[in-house]
């Protein structure tokens, strides 16, 4: 055989015993960037409840993949406080840390109260359409009871905020503070009337960017951000048993 079809094959051998490539990555770590993202939002969802165990092996089958890339996305979620690993007990879901919620509330009112204000300063006559787009999507989700519809609506709202404001980048920053924040509101969301009540302060919000007024916009997203610190201790009362006192 000719020393270049040689090499060919031998090139050939070392990119299928790797894996396959998807934009230059291996396929283990394009994996491991699968499993993190659907984990994560299993857990900031709440559908893998605080305490619950999880389980390395089921995940693996699950997935069809090794345990390799399941550990990394593990490892990875919990260095972000998600998951907490006991090498003698196994892998559990954290449950939220009481101590950390009011500081990640601060921090996210500090930037989206300045984030609304720019909003209402540059925002133009299409992205104020948008966010009404977006507020329609909530009161359509509320009126379904489809709350996870509601939770990807409210979201949208803040980030196109952001987005108006000229730094999506901030809201970035915020998504990595507040996570834990995401999971507590996941549990205020079924209490009697916050859904309702959410509508009413985002429509303040719009209205305020809509008559491009700075200090009404700041106010009502400083208002909106306060009732999240208002309500961790009804929170805690309705689920004791998902926080965590001394977090």
């Amino acid at each position: 055989m000719p020393a270049r079809a040689t090499k060919k094959s031998e090139a050939t051998a070392r990119s299928t015993a790797a894996g396959p490539h998807r934009g230059g990555r291996p396929r283990a770590a394009t994996a491991a960037s699968r499993i993190y993202s659907d984990l994560r939002t299993e857990l900031v969802s709440l559908q893998r409840r605080p305490g619950e165990v999880v389980s390395e092996a089921q995940i693996a089958l699950s997935y069809g993949v090794s345990r390799t890339p399941v550990r990394e996305a593990i490892l990875k979620l919990s260095d972000e406080g998600l998951l907490e690993i006991f090498p003698q007990s196994g892998i559990f879901v954290s449950r939220i840390p009481l101590a950390a919620l009011p500081e990640a509330i601060i921090i996210r009112k500090a930037l989206e109260s300045t984030t609304a204000q720019m909003a209402a300063e540059r925002a133009t006559a299409s992205q104020i359409l948008n966010l009404h787009s977006i507020l329609e999507r909530q009161r359509e989700a509320n009126a379904a009871k489809d709350r996870d519809a509601f939770h990807r609506a409210d979201e949208k709202f803040h980030a196109t905020v952001a987005e108006v404001a000229g730094y999506p980048g901030i809201w970035t920053l915020i998504q990595q503070v507040k996570v834990h924040v995401d999971r507590y509101r996941r549990l205020t969301l079924p209490q009697q009337g916050r859904i309702p009540r959410v509508i009413v302060e985002h429509e303040a919000i719009l209205d305020a960017i809509e008559a491009h007024d700075p200090v009404a916009a700041r106010s009502a997203m400083e208002f909106h951000l306060e009732r999240l610190l208002a309500d961790i201790s009804a929170t805690q009362c309705i689920n004791p048993e998902f926080f965590d006192e001394k977090g």
